[in-house]
């Protein structure tokens, strides 16, 4: 599947594939292969990170509970 988004178009989206380790613009693999969107290039770039952030955070909160 080939993307209608670029980077010039006025709100493009931005998907991180888990297949390519690539950031994506536009829907162009299987949904279960990306995680998105994302509004600018950078955040979906630190998609892994911020995802590893959330899910420690999840962990200690339930740790606490």
């Amino acid at each position: 599947m080939r993307s209608s988004y670029s980077e010039q178009e006025e709100k493009p989206e931005f998907w991180f594939n888990l297949q390519t380790n690539q950031v994506e613009v536009g829907k162009q693999s299987a949904a279960s292969h990306r995680m998105g969107p994302y509004g600018t290039r950078e955040e979906a770039e630190h998609a892994l990170a911020k995802a590893a952030e959330r899910a420690a955070k999840w962990r200690e909160d339930e740790a606490r509970d």
